[in-house]
């Protein structure tokens, strides 16, 4: 979740000010204080703007180290085939594609938390989760890191089809 202190916290390692934030974005001065300090609920248009401009100055986007191979399953599949899915690859979470299109997911707490309705003809689909967030592959690394904060993945997008996935693992390999 976007938070005025996130806001706040970006802004100042990017080396803005709020009056130059505000310029860059054009809202005013004082906008961008009520944002930080959450006395206003910005529209999704000012935060994209905001986010936008803080992240013009960073370099890694999310298409540079995305995972291109995308394990996942359809609704019909069955879950002993979802988690025989999940062992054989070592992961804990998969996209439920329909026709190109992501329509839900499912991960290791999905199928815990589902363990007693799970029989060995249970279709996925009937368990499955919300479909992971979906970014393009142009955006910062930044969007990456406070989505999966929330998120078992992320999806990456390229002229609005999956080309790839992220994960906590993914992005855990950046550290050195």
């Amino acid at each position: 979740m976007i938070t005025g202190k996130l806001i706040k916290k970006m802004r100042e390692e990017a080396g803005l000010t709020q009056e130059k934030l505000a310029k860059a974005t054009g809202i005013t001065q004082a906008h961008v204080a009520k944002i930080e300090n959450e006395k206003v609920n910005p529209t999704l248009s000012t935060i994209n703007s905001i986010l936008s401009v803080l992240q013009t100055n960073k370099k890694i986007k999310c298409k540079d180290f995305l995972t291109k191979k995308i394990i996942s399953v359809k609704p019909e599949d069955s879950v002993n085939y979802t988690v025989m899915l999940m062992k054989k690859n070592d992961i804990s979470q998969i996209p439920i594609i329909d026709k190109e299109r992501c329509v839900g997911s499912i991960s290791d707490k999905t199928i815990l938390r589902n363990l007693d309705r799970v029989s060995g003809s249970t279709e996925v689909r009937e368990i499955m989760d919300e479909p992971f967030p979906m970014i393009s592959s142009n955006d910062n690394i930044d969007i990456l890191k406070t989505l999966l904060e929330y998120h078992q993945a992320v999806l990456i997008l390229e002229g609005g089809k999956v080309v790839g996935i992220v994960t906590k693992h993914d992005l855990l390999k950046l550290l050195k």
